[in-house]
């Protein structure tokens, strides 16, 4: 065949693409598992770090298959992870006002609940999880991560500890118009729904007080109904309880 022709480089073009095609196939299919895995610990740890059963570290440290086994060893109820492009779904849904919403709750047999949220950073998506103790109100801990802030800036609501450690003790007010403020410039004092922004990254704060509160709003009706249930089931036990007692 005339390598010059115009048949040859068609050919030739179509079983390259056809080759490179195949290869590339045989590589997503062998290592999807692995990545799914990979991106499931990352998840996982994310939310065991917010809930305070350990720092980040500790379960890179000590691989998927632990880590994944802790989570669900640890977890009450089904064991379902919604991974990051799940949340900016559901991020456009509540922020469209969407009555169809099923958000994701982490409830642990310590009692600890654990809310995800999404949202706009300065250059890119932010998100995170929020640990609850079991009032539902006050702020266990919490963890951050983002796709593309500025390092040493923004990067920051991930990078720095003591950003993260504002939130344990501090409460959510769903009464208040913000439910939790990141304040500029420093939480007024004795505020016990607000923490301080990072210096030198307004945006990128502004961008995740949004997410929060944008989250946490739809969460109240739920959590308001998951707080209720939690109130009778304890009412329920202490009634056997009481009744037991007068019985012996």
């Amino acid at each position: 065949m005339n390598t010059n022709s115009n048949t040859y480089t068609v050919i030739y073009t179509t079983l390259v693409c056809v080759l490179v095609a195949a290869v590339l196939a045989f590589v997503s299919q062998t290592l999807g598992p692995k990545q799914a895995a990979n991106e499931k610990a990352e998840t996982i740890s994310q939310i065991l770090t917010a809930a305070q059963f350990g720092e980040k570290e500790h379960w890179k440290e000590i691989g998927n298959a632990e880590t994944i086994k802790f989570f669900e060893e640890n977890l009450a109820g089904e064991p379902v992870i919604t991974s990051t492009s799940q949340l900016k779904a559901l991020n456009y849904k509540i922020k469209d006002g969407s009555e169809d919403l099923e958000l994701p709750v982490y409830t642990f047999k310590n009692g600890t609940i654990v809310l995800p949220v999404y949202g706009a950073g300065l250059w890119g998506p932010v998100w995170g999880y929020i640990a609850l103790n079991s009032d539902c109100r006050t702020i266990a801990g919490a963890y951050f991560d983002h796709e593309s802030e500025t390092p040493g800036l923004g990067g920051k609501i991930k990078d720095d500890p003591s950003f993260r450690a504002q939130f344990a003790g501090k409460v959510i007010d769903f009464e208040d118009v913000k439910p939790f403020n990141i304040v500029k410039g420093g939480a007024p004092e004795g505020k016990q729904n607000a923490i301080d922004a990072i210096t030198g990254a307004t945006m990128t704060s502004k961008g995740l007080d949004a997410a929060i509160n944008t989250w946490l709003k739809a969460y109240d009706v739920e959590l308001a109904q998951f707080f209720a249930a939690i109130s009778e089931e304890t009412e329920e036990n202490v009634t056997i309880e009481e009744e037991t007692s007068d019985e012996q």
